[in-house]
């Protein structure tokens, strides 16, 4: 099983509630879109921030899982921060690109960029995921 057949094949309550959609999957790069629907914004038709960061959160953790050590029951988010620097407006798809900073034994560190599908930037998140053993 592929690395994307692994996630698309896990299930994720709160990711498929967004919508996202994982569409690419490897050891140093999890890719993942979600179109930012109504329920998903804020005043003026924007994203939520938190809409932002629950999907960063889904993708850092995604990304976690397919490089578990074997020994591993799973992952948890530690910390999170999220650098907002753009909106995105309603009928926009955000693409979340994560990529590694550190992928050690007991914690991985990720490096999530959010942007349109334009290429303008919403968002960096930078998030810790324990390893669960």
């Amino acid at each position: 099983m592929t690395p994307l057949e692994k996630l698309k094949a896990m299930k994720m309550p709160f990711a498929e509630l967004k919508g996202v959609e994982f569409v690419e999957a490897e050891k140093d790069r999890v890719v993942a879109r979600m179109t930012v629907r109504p329920d998903l914004c804020t005043l003026h038709h924007t994203i939520h921030g938190g809409a932002v960061m629950a999907l960063a959160d889904s993708v850092g953790a995604a990304a976690t899982v397919i490089n578990l050590p074997e020994d591993a029951k799973g992952t948890t988010t530690l910390e999170s921060k999220t650098n907002f620097i753009g909106g995105a407006k309603e009928g926009t798809t955000v693409i979340a690109t994560a990529t590694p900073v550190h992928r050690g034994r007991r914690t991985q560190v990720w490096s999530t960029r959010l942007e349109t599908e334009d290429g303008k930037l919403v968002a960096v998140v930078t998030q810790t995921q324990l390893v669960l053993l």
